[in-house]
């Protein structure tokens, strides 16, 4: 079976990193994003396509798309995320009385409720033959492993992302037999989104997008496929929900 690759969020650094490993890999990559096309995704391995709206309609009219053209998914990853916006004034809360709902709205939005509708749609084309969903997620989204408090919106957002991937993976394993679903901490990577928050972070633990997406390929491949769904980090380490 040729192997189809879907990354969502396509315009993102690890996104783009992981376009260039699986190109490497002789995968043919789907890329989807809401940005124009970069010069990577013009790769004689890749197919990309500009959602507008990543909402229910858009993302079931691709999938359906997908579905006419008799495409089937052997890995997806779903690389969405939404931590601090500089124009709207959005930054992870420190205190109670700095969430607001505008701020909750952006983080549930993108973290939560955009992964959900991919997941949605996705059961109708991934390979029953062994196929893998990822979803980035983060080590703060745990329940178990919250001793410091704050960041209110985006620890509630990742929470509820991997209780969407951990439930959807009991109706998954049972509709397409040989999936598994797994929820990844790539840890602090030097992108857009971690860039206000690195001067705090040691230099090795500072990673590269390249780093990143050579680990998270390295990672899900050894994975036991018996278990439907993993929480693991960046070092292949289990996450406590």
């Amino acid at each position: 079976m040729k192997n189809n690759v879907l990354i969502v969020g396509a315009s993102g650094g690890i996104a783009t990193a992981l376009i260039e490993q699986y190109c490497l890999n002789d995968a043919h990559v789907i890329a989807v994003s809401r940005a124009p096309a970069s010069e990577l995704t013009h790769h004689e391995n890749v197919t990309y396509h500009q959602i507008a709206q990543q909402d229910d309609e858009h993302i079931g009219a691709f999938v359906k798309q997908l579905r006419e053209q008799d495409i089937v998914l052997t890995t997806v990853v779903i690389t969405t995320g939404f931590l601090h916006n500089e124009d709207t004034g959005v930054h992870p809360e420190k205190r109670l009385e700095d969430i607001n709902e505008q701020a909750l709205t952006a983080y549930f939005s993108t973290n939560s409720i955009t992964p959900a509708l991919w997941l949605k749609h996705l059961v109708n084309i991934v390979s029953k033959e062994g196929s893998t969903l990822v979803c980035l997620s983060a080590r703060v989204g745990s329940i178990s492993d919250n001793g410091l408090g704050g960041w209110y919106g985006y620890r509630a957002s990742k929470a509820a992302l991997n209780m969407f991937v951990k439930t959807a993976s009991v109706e998954y394993k049972r509709r397409v037999k040989d999936v598994m679903l797994v929820c990844y901490h790539p840890g602090t990577v030097d992108t857009g989104l971690s860039k206000p928050f690195q001067k705090n972070v040691a230099a090795k633990k500072l990673f590269t997008p390249e780093f990143t997406a050579k680990q998270l390929i390295a990672h899900i491949s050894k994975l036991d496929r018996e278990q439907t769904c993993h929480f693991i980090d960046w070092n292949g380490e289990v996450v406590t929900w």
